[in-house]
């Protein structure tokens, strides 16, 4: 398992549904090592705290194996725009990995790096802002009926992380899988 790409961004306002709101979504990679801390890395920002980022969501951690879908999926929604180019961190994650899928991972799971250690919290659930920077009006629905929703992580050890290290996951409780809390979360949320 490997930590391929770091993405930082700070709050900027974004066009969603013919409204302007304040979103952190738009990461791009950083190089060289980045600081993380109890709440997240450092020059990193989210628009909105209710939903995104404090304590138990402090790095959101996206698998990269999905990159492809979405390139494929975005460039055929966007027919008349073709620039279906997803550059890291599109997906609104901090920590770009290989190696780790979503059934893969369960709550309290703990993602070592050779300078921290974060714990799996919780999955992502996306919202319209999601739609927005993807750019296409059914990438949170496809995103809910894939289960490709990447997961949360809290700081359990703060330090550094570096684009291009390897990591381990040590097992949690087992308790709650990531892909099966998101499915029974998104059962029934309108789409």
């Amino acid at each position: 398992m490997k930590l391929l790409h770091i993405n930082v961004g700070r709050a900027a306002a974004l066009q969603a549904e013919g409204q302007t709101v304040m979103s952190g979504i738009r990461k791009r990679a950083v190089d060289g090592p980045v600081q993380v801390g109890p709440m997240g890395l450092t020059g990193d920002e989210q628009a909105d705290l209710s939903v995104h980022g404090g304590l138990a969501k402090a790095v959101y951690a996206y698998p990269q194996e999905h990159y492809p879908f979405w390139q494929t999926v975005r460039a055929q929604a966007r027919a008349a725009e073709p620039d279906a180019d997803l550059p890291p961190g599109s997906m609104g994650e901090n920590l770009s990995l290989s190696g780790l899928l979503e059934n893969q991972v369960w709550i309290g799971d703990v993602l070592r790096f050779p300078g921290c250690e974060l714990a799996v919290s919780e999955p992502r659930f996306p919202c319209f802002k999601f739609n927005a920077v993807m750019g296409f009006n059914q990438a949170v629905k496809m995103m809910t009926q894939s289960g490709w929703c990447g997961f949360y992580l809290s700081v359990r050890s703060p330090g550094l992380l570096r684009p291009g290290e390897a990591f381990e996951l040590i097992a949690g409780p087992r308790e709650v899988g990531i892909s099966e809390l998101f499915r029974s979360r998104s059962a029934g949320r309108k789409l």
